[in-house]
């Protein structure tokens, strides 16, 4: 296997070399279950110490980026992630960076109301009957007057991945994966106190009849009113929580 990898310049040498073998992979010089070099080849290549390629080696196993294997054949392997796996890990880096303070929620729900359209809109066009039927057993789950507030936001989670689902875009479902997991369930934490969920389960019935008559209008329009609905409900928390901080 030929490799051929860019010079290294400064410190953090392990850092660089990772940087260099993901590029590797990104770029396809590297396949998915493709063995690396072996630590002293990869050393020798780099010029540098065993240590070193090791540590570089463990920056890249923690990206999930490749994996060791014992024995005879062993040796370490490019990964070949699922795409679960890598929204899993996309989801988790979102909710990260609220909890940093990098992403507030109205930024999040501005994201989440335009992709949201766009889902809508895809979904009335391509659902199926297996779409539809999880957003109907939703729907009811929902009526249920008795069910745990959290229980019902895991509801409205799998209500809205439904209809990300519907829309039969690979591409579609692995980005929206972050926002219905990871931050719709901000979203609901900060404004349940604040909202009917009578309103939102009247809000998912029209979602629902739009996407089953394949009216692409009305769905994006019940898109509007629940997120206009969810905007309006995060500005009442946010002057509960004001008024709560002056007295």
């Amino acid at each position: 296997m030929a490799l051929k990898f860019a010079p290294l310049v400064t410190d953090s040498l392990a850092k660089q070399i990772a940087e260099s073998i993901r590029g590797a992979i990104t770029d396809g010089s590297l396949k998915a279950d493709d063995r690396l070099p072996t630590e002293e080849e990869l050393a020798r290549r780099f010029e540098v110490s065993r240590p070193t390629i090791r540590e570089a080696l463990k920056r890249l196993a923690a990206q999930n980026l490749i994996r060791s294997r014992r024995g005879p054949t062993g040796g370490n392997f490019v990964n070949r992630p699922s795409q679960e796996e890598l929204s899993s890990t996309l989801a988790t880096a979102s909710a990260l960076m609220v909890g940093l303070g990098e992403f507030d929620v109205p930024d999040v729900i501005d994201a989440r109301y335009e992709l949201e359209v766009v889902c809508a809109r895809l979904a009335a066009d391509r659902r199926e009957d297996a779409e539809l039927a999880v957003m109907a057993a939703e729907l009811k789950v929902q009526s249920d007057a008795a069910l745990s507030d959290e229980d019902f936001c895991a509801s409205d989670v799998r209500f809205h991945r439904a209809l990300v689902d519907a829309t039969h875009n690979p591409v579609i479902q692995f980005v929206m994966f972050a926002v219905i997991e990871a931050l719709q369930p901000i979203e609901n934490m900060a404004v349940f106190r604040f909202s009917d969920r009578q309103a939102v389960v009247v809000q998912h019935q029209k979602l629902y009849r739009a996407v089953e008559a394949r009216d692409g209008e009305a769905a994006i329009a019940a898109i509007d009113e629940q997120i206009t609905y969810l905007r309006e409900a995060f500005a009442a928390a946010q002057e509960w929580r004001r008024e709560r901080t002056l007295s």
